[in-house]
């Protein structure tokens, strides 16, 4: 069960926005579906959460940009739970070329969990908590780059 979760992606045309590269709406995308991809590897696919009634709702995001991506290119992004509170989790990203290993963007979730027929928070149950190793050392994800 990966702590830091990893995946590659190869922009393609679709991708890619009027100046050129790749638009800032496919980062949100590609935030949520490794988040799920995450969560499912975890032992959390989607269907276990609307079994239980409960589920995640982000509350906000944050991606700063550093470098523009380009069609064709691989991107590999990896995210990881950075905490947990009663009833929310913040959730780190951090997308790099795979060529130069160069970082294109940094990026934060705040995600509240909720009980989804009434959509208000709900307490994070131990077991879900259990599932996640919580990653608070940044610096862990960055030596990813150098290795």
């Amino acid at each position: 069960m990966p702590r830091i979760f990893t995946r590659e992606i190869i922009v393609t045309q679709a991708d890619i926005d009027s100046q050129g590269h790749v638009n800032n709406l496919r980062y949100l995308q590609w935030m949520q579906d490794a988040a799920v991809a995450h969560t499912t590897a975890q032992g959390w696919p989607m269907q276990r959460y609307a079994d239980a009634g409960l589920g995640w709702v982000v509350r906000s995001h944050a991606i700063t940009y550093k470098r523009p991506a380009f069609l064709g290119e691989t991107i590999t992004v990896c995210t990881w739970i950075s905490g947990f509170s009663q009833r929310s989790s913040p959730r780190r990203y951090l997308f790099w070329r795979a060529a130069d290993k160069k970082v294109l963007a940094e990026a934060e979730t705040l995600w509240v969990f909720v009980d989804l027929a009434s959509g208000r928070p709900a307490k994070v149950p131990e077991e879900l908590r259990a599932a996640f190793e919580v990653v608070e050392d940044e610096g862990e994800v960055r030596r990813m780059l150098e290795g």
